[in-house]
């Protein structure tokens, strides 16, 4: 029994209280309005299981494919709510069990009476009608559904994904447009309507709105992902278009300057790059950072007379900014790139450089910020004019003016390794290659100067030494430095033990160390004697191959053609058959400019060597040559 205050419940009923009759009430009513609490959760409860279990059902039944179950299921379940889901499939299942009229029907008189679903009725209504051949009632309908969402964003977005999944993706474009009329915001619904104009064959709309999209800065990778698609396409031209007309309605938009920059980059073009990145700096009054990142980008792409423009920009523009004396160093540096590029190399053009280099010293002084310039004219003293104790006495300046650099100083301790052996001095090249390797250990400078002293055991002929190096850096996380040794590495396991001397091998390596001195003459010379002796040896490709590339560097294009030429003759199956059709190519077209030639060594890599690596450089230069669009 309860007991209150120490009483049981039937002594306080029985007490003639008038308070205690108030508190039984209380106490009565509040278990009464729990009572009915709970029961009416249990009917909410058992209401949304009932609804869930019946649209589990009716789905289950609609994609079974029995269609008048699912209309049951269906008819039932939109008395309670009115869903595009469930209305476009009752009207779906009504349709395949010929009830259309009674689709029709149910449409129009729902359409009367459900203001709030209105325009999802008007849909289906017209989505009827066209697949009876009406286009007109079903344009009046379509146009209907999109007037009565107008009322705000919410319902257009709802309608336009209705659309979209009744396969009507120019009305859903319709919706979305509109809605963004609504929302009053220029780039709402970028994406979606992206996706909706590209699948309807609006290209030229598709491409401006992933322009628009880009003004959104996390949208940013997105936006030169799907510009990415059109490049190389027949629809590429309308990207350059649509990106102009964009700066050109705003210009002071930087998102679209920046895309028609990453544009030309994507085409290699960037002399017009620079132009456009000029223009923007200027116009917006960037003081140079997107110019200097330019010219930095030309750089790593060896494009050099861009680079050179670019810094020139900079150094002419902001003589007083803080990328002044980057820009002042780089810019010869750019220029130095190019020439050395340029084969044969001009000596006079040589020591134009170097008297570039020390008026910017004198101007802006020997620093950390120039420091890179002492080592620039090092190395055109050492590799170039033969001054190997000049470039050897300039190297110990900058060593002791950046010795806090640890970086700085093991680049230039490689340099000097590398005038020693121009000088005939291996054993100090090795003790400074092997001092930079012990500075840094499983570093890139590191793995650069066990190659160096790797290739010091290869040119004296220590090849089994030279082997197990490289075997070790053919797993350095360096691509490049992996793959040098992996080619010097099996230059060696290829042409070794053919005989007990190694007599061939040991004079190719021989003229490899003549080359590294920039001995060119003297190497051919060696070359021509080495191919009346082993013409016949596993070595004949290898002996064409570098002797042809020393022509190159002589500027003997002829001479150089002949040799590639002998080498796809006699062996277009070998290792190198691929690397000497390709060069050949490049000779023909840039070179000698013979366009035609060109065009027809490019075709025939693409055909004779499809897994090259050489396909996709080969590819975009006889697409240029034949002048497409897309070059």
């Amino acid at each position: 029994m309860i007991r209150l205050c120490g009483k049981s419940i039937c002594q306080h009923v029985h007490t003639p209280n008038k308070n205690n009759n108030v508190y039984f009430k209380r106490l009565f009513y509040k278990m009464l309005i729990r009572s009915i609490a709970v029961v009416m959760l249990l009917l909410l409860t058992c209401l949304a299981w009932g609804q869930e279990g019946g649209a589990t059902l009716a789905e289950e039944y609609y994609k079974a494919g029995e269609f008048e179950k699912a209309a049951n299921e269906y008819s039932r379940l939109l008395k309670g709510d009115v869903t595009w889901t469930r209305l476009s499939r009752y009207v779906g299942s009504l349709q395949r069990t010929n009830k259309t009229d009674d689709a029709l029907k149910y449409l129009r008189k729902q359409q009367r009476s459900d203001e709030t679903n209105k325009p999802y009725y008007e849909l289906l209504i017209g989505q009827i009608a066209a697949q009876q051949g009406d286009t007109v009632t079903a344009n009046t309908q379509y146009t209907a559904a999109v007037q009565h969402s107008k009322s705000n964003t919410t319902r257009l977005e709802k309608i336009a994904t209705a659309f979209s999944e009744s396969g009507e993706a120019r009305w859903a474009i319709r919706a979305l447009e509109t809605a963004r009329e609504v929302s009053r915001e220029q780039t709402a619904y970028s994406e979606d309507l992206m996706a909706l104009y590209r699948a309807t064959g609006q290209t030229q709309k598709a491409i401006d709105e992933t322009i628009l999209t880009s003004k959104q800065p996390d949208k940013k990778e997105k936006v030169i992902a799907t510009l990415q698609s059109f490049i190389n396409t027949k629809e590429e031209p309308l990207v350059e278009s649509a990106l102009y007309a964009k700066i050109q309605q705003e210009p002071g938009e930087l998102a679209y300057n920046e895309l028609l920059v990453w544009f030309f980059v994507q085409k290699q073009k960037f002399s017009r790059a620079l132009l456009q990145e000029k223009a923007t700096d200027k116009r917006m009054k960037l003081n140079g950072g997107r110019v200097y990142d330019l010219g930095m980008l030309a750089m790593n792409n060896k494009e050099y007379k861009a680079a050179a423009d670019a810094f020139e920009y900079i150094a002419t523009t902001y003589p007083q900014g803080q990328l002044y004396p980057f820009a002042r160093r780089l810019v010869i540096n750019a220029r130095e790139e190019q020439v050395k590029n340029t084969y044969p190399v001009d000596k006079y053009e040589i020591r134009k450089l170097i008297a570039d280099y020390q008026r910017m010293l004198q101007e802006i002084g020997t620093n950390v910020k120039t420091l890179e310039a002492l080592r620039s004219t090092a190395n055109l003293y050492g590799n170039y004019l033969d001054s190997r104790d000049t470039a050897l006495s300039v190297l110990d300046l900058a060593i002791d003016l950046g010795k806090n650099d640890r970086n700085f100083v093991d680049k230039c301790k490689i340099d000097k390794g590398d005038i020693y052996l121009l000088k005939g001095e291996p054993w100090e090249s090795t003790l400074l290659y092997s001092q930079v390797e012990k500075s840094q250990k499983e570093e890139l400078l590191g793995y650069e100067a066990k190659l160096k002293n790797a290739k010091l055991h290869y040119y004296k002929g220590d090849f089994a030494v030279a082997k197990d190096v490289l075997d070790v850096l053919k797993l350095a996380t360096s691509r490049e430095i992996a793959n040098d040794a992996e080619q010097l590495s099996l230059l060696i396991v290829d042409n070794t033990g053919e005989d007990s001397t190694e007599s061939a091998m040991r004079a190719y390596a021989a003229i490899d160390l003549l080359l590294f001195q920039n001995k060119t003459d003297e190497a051919v010379d060696k070359l021509n004697d080495m191919w009346i002796k082993h013409g016949e040896s596993s070595l004949a490709d290898e002996i064409l191959w570098l002797r042809a590339n020393t022509y190159l560097k002589q500027g003997k294009s002829k001479e150089a053609l002949d040799d590639l030429k002998a080498i796809m003759a006699k062996y277009p199956n070998d290792i190198l058959g691929d690397d000497a059709l390709f060069t050949q190519g490049k000779v023909l077209e840039e070179r000698l400019k013979d366009k035609p030639a060109a065009m027809a060594i490019y075709q025939q890599l693409l055909t004779q060597y499809p897994g090259s690596i050489y396909v996709a450089e080969a590819r975009k230069r006889f697409r240029s040559l034949r002048g497409d669009t897309v070059n």
